[in-house]
């Protein structure tokens, strides 16, 4: 989840909102990736979740990074809650996992060695201090009563908020992590066809990347349990948006939608003041009862826009949500999946022409399946695994076009970050449906294994 944001000024005219997020526009030649990735942290002989503050715990792992890795430190309430450096940081999610928001970078080669050298170091820091760091979905044994609360003011307030939205918000926040990757646009035209696209071919990343089919300790009956959580989270923030299908959808309907998502809060001086359900309307207009009299700044507008959550959103950038948190090879194959789709034309406009046909309630099928079935989902007549191999040859089709070199010239384009998925849809088997035939073959149901024979 986000950081405080640095939008800007006051707000003086409604038509800033989208004037903001066009602000975010770039020419194709400027087009950057970045690629964030969560991964949940325990001690190795209990197993168990690594609490904020002690000799094995987040601090210690945010305190080596900082101390023998060159990060600079990112406090609040003199807490060390994140660090920051060249570009990118490392944050806090609510229970604990730890996520690396990477910098903005020119080609996958560079996104990847990245999130390699992030991991080694994460492995170097936790050998020395008993800690292991997994890459799930889903928390596949931990109770919710088990998990740490990070001391961040945003998280205290969305906590409490939860229950009263829906029964999974909680689940959500401290159970489950994910893989995304944020990719920019050239105008809002270009926007459009691209969050379209986003929006119909999140469910084929969903179950390529599905990987949490345990939960409370046993098999939950989803191949991606996180999916499952973020069905039943808030509706007001949360889905598949239809609208975005709509004639006419650009910039100035997303504003309309996001003034329309409830506040969480308002970040003022260093605090996070409760605005919990009230509206970004009434805060343009000075009546926010959190802060009577009080008209918004553009940085109030760009916090608020990471408090929507739907399957893809925008920013000043466009992000990708819906994978399971995952092993090593899968974090490059993201970035990968919807480079190869997003940044060559003739690529999106085919993954376009194979969904333009496609109605919200077949989108929104092949979410649910997805969640369900991985690779065996189907929705009508749409079949999963037949639906994933033609994606990923327009996103192969796409890396070729792009033709970014990598390893010193050695590697001629960046195809083969799409090797795991490739794997995947020849044999039908996504990393769900690998655990589960360890859990019913060789761990004899013992699921603890899974700490020792995944983690990074």
């Amino acid at each position: 989840m986000s950081i405080p944001q640095s939008g800007g000024g006051p707000i003086e005219h409604y038509s800033q909102l989208a004037e903001y997020l066009e602000s975010g526009c770039k020419p194709r030649d400027a087009w950057k990736i970045g690629t964030e990735h969560e991964k949940f942290g325990y001690c190795k002989d209990t197993l168990k979740p690594l609490p904020f503050e002690g000799e094995r715990s987040i601090l210690a792992v945010l305190e080596g990074l900082r101390d023998g890795h060159g990060w600079s430190p990112v406090e609040e309430a003199g807490k060390l809650i994140g660090l920051e450096k060249d570009g990118a940081n490392v944050s806090l999610e609510p229970g604990g996992q730890l996520e690396l928001s990477g910098a903005p970078l020119d080609n996958i080669h560079q996104t990847c060695d990245e999130v390699n050298r992030h991991l080694a170091d994460v492995k170097d820091i936790s050998d020395k201090i008993g800690v292991g760091f997994i890459g799930l979905g889903a928390a596949p044994i931990w109770s919710h009563e088990q998990m740490p609360q990070m001391p961040k003011g945003r998280y205290r307030l969305m906590t409490d908020y939860m229950d009263k939205v829906g029964t999974m918000g909680k689940s959500m926040m401290y159970r489950t992590c994910t893989v995304q990757v944020n990719l920019d646009f050239a105008s809002e035209a270009d926007m459009v066809q691209k969050l379209r696209v986003a929006l119909a071919l999140q469910p084929v990343a969903t179950a390529l990347f599905a990987n949490s089919p345990f939960f409370d300790g046993k098999v939950n009956g989803h191949k991606s349990w996180r999916s499952r959580i973020w069905r039943d989270l808030d509706p007001a923030r949360t889905g598949m948006l239809p609208f975005v299908f709509d004639e006419g959808f650009g910039f100035e309907a997303w504003v309309d939608y996001a003034l329309d998502v409830p506040m969480y809060f308002v970040y003022r001086d260093g605090e996070y003041i409760d605005a919990l359900g009230q509206s970004f309307r009434d805060f343009l207009k000075g009546e926010l009862p959190a802060l009577p009299g009080e008209t918004p700044t553009l940085s109030d507008w760009a916090d608020h826009l990471t408090t929507a959550f739907p399957e893809a959103r925008i920013k000043k950038y466009m992000e990708m949500r819906g994978a399971d948190g995952g092993p090593w090879r899968r974090l490059c194959a993201l970035p990968a999946f919807w480079v190869g789709l997003m940044y060559d034309q003739s690529s999106l406009d085919a993954a376009w022409d194979l969904v333009k046909g496609w109605d919200a309630e077949t989108r929104e099928m092949l979410r649910v399946s997805a969640s369900v079935d991985g690779l065996q989902a189907q929705a009508g007549k749409v079949r999963m695994q037949e639906l994933a191999q033609e994606v990923l040859g327009i996103a192969e089709a796409g890396l070729k076009a792009r033709g970014r070199v990598g390893a010193g010239g050695l590697v001629p384009d960046e195809t083969h970050f799409l090797d795991a998925l490739k794997e995947s849809v020849e044999s039908g088997k996504v990393p769900a449906d690998e655990l589960l035939d360890q859990y019913y073959g060789d761990w004899d149901g013992d699921l603890s294994r899974i700490y020792k024979e995944y983690s990074y």
